[in-house]
């Protein structure tokens, strides 16, 4: 089975505002980015849409380890919060609906066919492969102001 590092941040400028995600595929010696962004959205769809996308750009079943910085994201795997709100029919421990739930369920589908292990990691910190997201995801917001400028 294939062995693939996946890093993915995601930035919102305001939250709700305009947000932008990234995410770093890495296996063996090739490297694939990916990116984009949203022009009303938060920081945490942007953190799911980065990790969601990295899946979905994987062609076949692989062993992926995923590092985030979005406690949001990988807590949701790490504590098990996912099995409590299937359990639930999608809502919290507070008795509330949980947020995203389309993004979830995207994920969901997105990660079945892979073998994940999770990994928080240190946002703004000394990791080149997390920065380098961060600075994507950023990018993609410069994108959209520029759009919303010139319009």
């Amino acid at each position: 089975m294939k062995k693939v590092v996946l890093y993915s941040d995601g930035a919102c400028s305001g939250n709700p505002g305009i947000g932008g995600w990234a995410t770093i595929l890495q296996s063996g010696k090739h490297e694939k980015v990916l990116s984009g962004g949203e022009k009303l959205t938060t920081n945490n769809r942007m953190e799911l849409l980065g990790v969601i996308s990295g899946f979905e750009a994987l062609k076949e079943p692989c062993q992926v380890d995923v590092y985030s910085d979005s406690a949001y994201v990988v807590n949701a795997f790490l504590e098990d919060w996912i099995s409590f709100w299937l359990l639930n029919n999608w809502t919290t421990k507070g008795k509330k609906p949980v947020q995203n739930i389309e993004l979830w369920q995207r994920l969901l589908n997105a990660k079945q066919n892979h073998i994940v292990t999770w990994h928080k990691v240190k946002g703004h910190a000394d990791n080149e492969l997390n920065n380098r997201c961060d600075a994507i995801a950023r990018s993609e917001i410069a994108k959209l102001k520029n759009e919303e400028n010139k319009s």
